[in-house]
């Protein structure tokens, strides 16, 4: 038995497969920071700490018997911080779940889903400073460009901070992550003659991605070359257990993660 804790909940295998399920469909639809970083791990529920590469000298005066001339220094590490999101579940649909119903509610579970993902889209695109995480748009050392209202407007603000980042040697392909409400004019527009807008900012982008991103305020144009922003995970997304009563049972969302912009000059905010 792991931390998770999921052989003591009153939950049969078929009920597990339909949790599980519904919550892979639901983070899938929410994680959009992970189609814009490099993600490492999970390397389990036992990494603490990402390794920085870089340390700090102590004073040794106080250490008795150093010869003069030795050097002390202590190994520099971001934490991981661990995020649990809790949830329940009805017994009724448990069971339901068991007679083969495939229409199961599991509304509480959809919550969770967002609410985990929208903690993990915001530290990385706006940092979480009590965590240690300096975001995306936080650590951008370039003016922010106007995105505005129109649509149409897009492909030529985007192409712009493109060549921004090509100037200042940041090699593509680029994503443009944004805002949902963004997103949406973009799908939903068309240029003159029926092309796609959607199409065009993907070809403005050197073949990269337009990525709906809930919890990003704005917008953002990154380098999707590799190794600008790095995501580490312990414990990737998981579902435990916590309690449980006639009625309902108690689950929760997991994960633990750092975050590190490596390269602030790969990204460009956008604002609306």
């Amino acid at each position: 038995m792991n931390h998770l804790m999921r052989p003591l909940a009153p939950i049969t295998d078929a009920g597990w497969k339909e949790i599980d399920a519904e919550a892979r469909e639901r983070l899938q639809t929410h994680l959009a920071a992970r189609r814009v970083v490099d993600v490492a791990g999970p390397h389990g529920w036992r990494h603490s700490a990402t390794d920085l590469g870089r340390t700090t000298t102590l004073a040794s005066a106080s250490l008795a018997e150093v010869d003069e001339g030795v050097v002390v220094r202590q190994r520099r590490v971001l934490p991981l911080a661990e995020v649990r999101v809790p949830f329940t579940v009805s017994r009724g649909e448990l069971d339901d779940a068991e007679r083969g119903a495939d229409d199961l509610e599991f509304d509480d579970l959809d919550r969770a889903a967002k609410q985990i993902a929208m903690i993990e889209n915001r530290a990385v695109f706006h940092g979480w400073a009590a965590a240690g995480i300096t975001g995306i748009a936080e650590a951008s050392p370039y003016p922010a460009a106007s995105l505005g209202d129109d649509p149409e407007a897009y492909p030529g603000v985007v192409a712009r901070a493109v060549d921004t980042l090509r100037q200042a040697g940041i090699k593509g392909p680029y994503g443009l992550a944004i805002a949902p409400a963004g997103y949406t004019r973009i799908v939903e527009s068309t240029e003159h003659g029926g092309q796609l807008l959607f199409d065009h900012l993907r070809r403005v982008l050197g073949g990269g991605r337009v990525v709906r991103a809930p919890g990003l305020d704005s917008a953002l144009v990154v380098s999707l070359d590799g190794g600008d922003f790095a995501l580490e995970l312990g414990q990737d997304l998981a579902v435990g257990y916590s309690h449980h009563d006639a009625e309902t049972v108690t689950l929760y969302l997991e994960e633990s993660f750092s975050f590190r912009v490596v390269e602030p000059d790969a990204a460009i905010t956008l604002t609306t």
